[in-house]
């Protein structure tokens, strides 16, 4: 188990918005959707883009640069990255797909508290 460190408040995040955050050191990435919280690293585990700048779309974020997705409720791979055919098989060869690390969200009465 880590330690909860509050990231702000419940007021501070819009519902269907991502902010990046620096939390001990790491970049944050924390989206609210509907009530729920979610928290994971900001940079894309493929080619470090800088997942802030990307698009939420429910608990998918897509990544800016090369548009790969993952599911920020579990760091799932929902697309690794968008190409087909031949820049398909290099990108793959290059980099295989690994899961975007995720930290646990509390809320604890207007603090949203992330577990690092």
């Amino acid at each position: 188990m880590g330690t909860l460190v509050e990231a702000g408040k419940t007021s501070q995040f819009e519902n269907g918005v991502m902010k990046k955050l620096d939390i001990q050191g790491r970049e944050i990435l924390l989206a609210r959707v509907d009530d729920n919280y979610y928290a994971a690293n900001n940079r894309c585990p493929h080619m470090s883009g800088d997942l802030s700048r990307g698009k939420l779309e429910g608990t998918v974020v897509t990544c800016p640069r090369h548009s790969s997705q993952f599911d920020l409720r579990d760091g799932s791979v929902v697309r690794w990255l968008k190409a087909s055919g031949v820049l398909s098989k290099i990108g793959g060869a290059l980099k295989h797909s690994r899961p975007l690390t995720t930290y646990k969200v509390t809320v604890e009465g207007d603090a949203v508290l992330v577990e690092i």
